[in-house]
């Protein structure tokens, strides 16, 4: 949402952005404009630091276009009217995704993709995540993939200690049940005493 008031006449074929035009979400706009509405090549960057970079339409994603996350993995799409027609994800690591013919940490092949590009460790010596050695987990917190997650908040930060999110109840269960732990248990069998 841009306000009127924000704009300016640049010239008689086209509108400028002036600085805190975008309060209100947060975002800033970077590009062209036609008639007003963002139009043409331009970079787009979101609250959450995630950045659009590629063609605009009628203020929407258009044609072709990247969205780079503060991760560092990447999106590049074609996109019409803001939507995806077709796009590929590429992770930090490098490892792009495919929908068809996945075969990374499947059923069939538990690895990482560091171990399938760079083998594996000895016996004895796991590799708990693709990050290897694996970041500290913060005591009482869990490693949810994109941050960590403190259960008694209900909140999600990210590696850098800035908020993501509040998970809801689902993704508290499932953070629960299937994430890494900040602190050691005794798992396994137990001798009574």
């Amino acid at each position: 949402m841009v306000r009127r008031d924000a704009l300016r006449l640049w010239d008689p074929k086209g509108w400028r952005l002036e600085a805190g035009a975008m309060e209100y979400t947060g975002s800033q706009y970077i590009g062209e404009y036609v008639d007003g509405r963002m139009e043409g090549d331009a970079e787009y960057l979101l609250p959450t630091e995630t950045k659009y970079v590629g063609e605009m339409k009628d203020g929407m994603f258009h044609g072709q276009g990247t969205l780079y996350f503060p991760s560092g993995s990447r999106f590049d799409a074609v996109w019409e009217k803001g939507l995806v027609v077709k796009g590929t994800y590429t992770f930090s690591d490098g490892l792009q995704y495919e929908a068809e013919h996945w075969h990374y940490c499947d059923s069939c092949d538990r690895r990482f993709y560091t171990e399938i590009c760079h083998g594996l460790k000895p016996a004895g010596i796991s590799q708990l995540t693709n990050m290897d050695p694996p970041r500290k987990i913060p005591e009482g917190c869990y490693d949810c993939g994109d941050g960590f997650y403190n259960p008694a908040t209900r909140i999600i930060k990210d590696y850098r200690n800035r908020f993501l999110r509040n998970a809801d109840d689902d993704e508290h269960e499932w953070i629960i049940r299937t994430c890494r732990k900040g602190w050691d248990e005794i798992v396994g069998h137990r001798l009574k005493l």
